[in-house]
């Protein structure tokens, strides 16, 4: 088990927390922890690495930091439930987090059944394949 991992900078740290008050409207508290993590596929070992975590609106999130300017990310409501972001690791905090958040908000409105950013295609499906025509516009 590895635990010389380079620990989140001040600049790193008010980053997050700038980026969860622009996102939340509010100072949301970030806890400092550390995650073990398989790094290399290969040999199976864990490593452990320093991390950030919160909570909010039911879920809970967690960055982990692989290395200089490496991060992971990901978000879960119970064990079971986890998501990431569809990237494996970010060269940049700023993007890791604000992909974070998005991809979360996105799951979050899947979740109350709410449909977005849907075409004539998506309505058509919606709706037992019968075609869908959008409103008449005189």
């Amino acid at each position: 088990m590895t635990t010389n991992f380079p620990d989140f900078t001040p600049r790193e740290r008010k980053l997050v927390a700038q980026t969860l008050r622009e996102r939340y409207g509010m100072d949301v508290p970030i806890e400092s922890a550390e995650a073990e993590i398989m790094l290399d596929q290969l040999t199976e070992a864990l490593d452990t690495c320093p991390s950030l975590t919160w909570q909010e609106r039911d879920a809970n999130f967690v960055v982990i930091k692989t290395g200089d300017n490496r991060f992971r990310c990901q978000f879960y409501y119970i064990a079971t439930e986890q998501f990431g972001t569809g990237k494996d690791e970010y060269d940049n905090i700023g993007d890791c987090i604000i992909t974070l958040l998005q991809v979360q908000a996105d799951h979050e409105l899947t979740r109350k059944g709410i449909k977005s950013g849907m075409n004539a295609v998506d309505f058509s499906k919606a709706n037992d394949g019968e075609e869908y025509y959008g409103p008449l516009i005189i």
